[in-house]
């Protein structure tokens, strides 16, 4: 299964831990390289409506900014999916009932695993 098939696969757990308010966290890790960008996570928002996250770059350096995104699920799930590969090789779901981890391997082949939960609530979060 290709990588892209997989992550498709891999977004349904996603929204299902959403539906059934689950979603805790979720980071985008491992890279090639050491490109600038260090980590993309995904947080829940507080919302009126519609569910709603907060996506936020982080980068290695310093001087760089971190920069917040108030985004729809579909909506972070395309910037998500346009990292993929280039430059994240791990994307790890938390969810309050178990934490699922996505990973790309050298020939392109995406797959995930099941473990334990690391969190025990969903915790909203803050916008500053």
């Amino acid at each position: 299964m290709t990588y892209q098939e997989a992550f498709v696969d891999f977004w349904e757990q996603v929204k299902a831990s959403v539906q059934e308010e689950r979603f805790a966290k979720l980071t985008m890790a491992k890279t090639i390289g050491k490109p600038d960008l260090k980590n993309i996570f995904v947080r829940p928002l507080a919302s009126e409506g519609d569910f709603k996250v907060l996506l936020k770059f982080s980068y290695r350096l310093k001087e760089t900014e971190d920069e917040e995104q108030e985004l729809s699920l579909e909506q972070a799930f395309e910037v998500l999916k346009s990292h993929l590969k280039k430059p994240f090789l791990t994307v790890l779901l938390f969810t309050t009932t178990k934490d699922v981890t996505f990973k790309i391997n050298k020939k392109g082949v995406g797959s995930f695993t099941e473990g334990a939960p690391t969190f025990q609530d969903v915790r909203l979060a803050d916008r500053d």
